[in-house]
């Protein structure tokens, strides 16, 4: 039976079709598959996360002090060195008081001429020679040098510098010779007394950070000193106020035009084998949180938009969905996931952007490969 030519294009019109739908199917299969092999997954784990918050700080004694002379005088003698450890009360300096000691002796001649004279005068008032006017200028007059030797007396006694505490001398103190100058404002510093048994640091946080600092809290700090080793501090200080004292309109020192306020935190130094040195700069990293046994993604795989942070999920079809989530705390690595992963989903971990094709080479490009 033949057929006509009807039939037979009906024919070669259903085989042409099936081998184009065959050729497509082949074809959005390959493709799928090489963007399956092209996306790199993570796995949705449980660790234990820790947030920290990093900042820098100057390490200096607790407690320290400057010694200074109260008096303008020479020192005569210095009596201790670098390094050496001294007890408060104990000696550690002498300076030279002729000067005040000669004003001494002309305060004490002048209180007995004063006194000699003051006597005379009552004496006189007594048999009415003299009026109550002299006496009491002459009773002025004797007071004033009473007054002037006491002054003159506690001067001279300055000879004797002291150590105000315990401690040990930090620094190289003045040398014998040198005028150690008494002003309220800018006074000759004879030498730096400190108590290297306790240290502390003191560092500045961003305003972005504070927030999560508290008192209390553990940190870990190096120095550059010992970089193989790694040693603790504990929060002891938060300042209420930032370090240029932004908030206070009415300070000359305030500035309104900065651009990142920062506060100063105080962390007090754990140093049992005494290896830290003032002024050493310590890289701290104070624990904020901490976390044991938690689902967490790396941070390089969350995203945000208007409605919140997601990450792309892989399911087990090859599918990949955007899935919302609500984190926790964030580590330097990692972000804690509290809501919407369940442990051991695949996370979508790189990230192809979308070629931009013209319509002209997608038509071009586009359709199942030659048969």
């Amino acid at each position: 039976m033949k057929l006509n030519w009807k039939v037979k294009a009906g024919i070669a019109a259903i085989v042409l079709a099936g081998c184009a739908f065959g050729g497509y199917q082949y074809y959005t299969a390959q493709q799928a598959a090489k963007q399956a092999a092209a996306v790199e997954t993570t796995k949705v784990i449980r660790m234990d996360i820790k947030s920290t918050v990093s900042a820098t700080g100057t390490i200096s004694p607790v407690d320290s002090v400057e010694v200074s002379s109260k008096i303008t005088a020479r020192l005569k003698t210095v009596n201790v060195k670098e390094n050496d450890e001294v007890q408060a009360g104990q000696t550690v300096a002498t300076l030279d008081t002729k000067d005040e000691e000669a004003k001494r002796d002309q305060a004490q001649y002048k209180v007995e001429n004063t006194k000699a004279e003051y006597e005379r005068i009552q004496y006189l008032y007594a048999i009415g020679a003299d009026t109550q006017k002299q006496l009491e200028d002459a009773k002025m007059n004797y007071d004033t040098a009473v007054s002037a030797l006491a002054q003159a007396q506690s001067d001279a006694d300055e000879a004797t510098i002291v150590a105000p505490m315990s401690g040990t001398v930090v620094g190289e103190p003045k040398t014998v010779g040198t005028m150690a100058v008494a002003t309220s404002d800018n006074p000759t510093v004879i030498m730096r007394i400190a108590d290297l048994s306790t240290k502390q640091i003191k560092a500045k946080i961003d305003e972005t950070d504070i927030g999560s600092v508290k008192v209390g809290q553990e940190a870990t700090f190096t120095v550059d000193a010992f970089n193989d080793r790694t040693f603790t501090a504990r929060v002891t200080k938060i300042s209420q106020t930032d370090t240029a004292n932004t908030w206070d309109t009415t300070s000359s020192s305030s500035s309104s035009s900065a651009s990142v306020i920062y506060y100063y935190v105080t962390l007090d130094v754990d140093d049992p084998d005494g290896v830290l040195l003032p002024a050493m700069t310590a890289r701290i990293d104070i624990n904020t949180a901490d976390k044991p046994g938690v689902l967490v993604v790396p941070i390089s795989t969350l995203k945000t938009d208007a409605n919140g942070s997601y990450v792309i999920v892989k399911n087990v079809d090859g599918s990949q969905e955007n899935r919302y989530v609500t984190t926790g705390i964030y580590s330097d690595e990692y972000v804690e996931i509290i809501d919407g992963l369940d442990e051991g989903e695949d996370i979508v971990s790189t990230y192809t952007a979308k070629k931009k094709s013209s319509s002209s080479s997608s038509k071009n490009q586009g359709g199942p490969p030659p048969m």
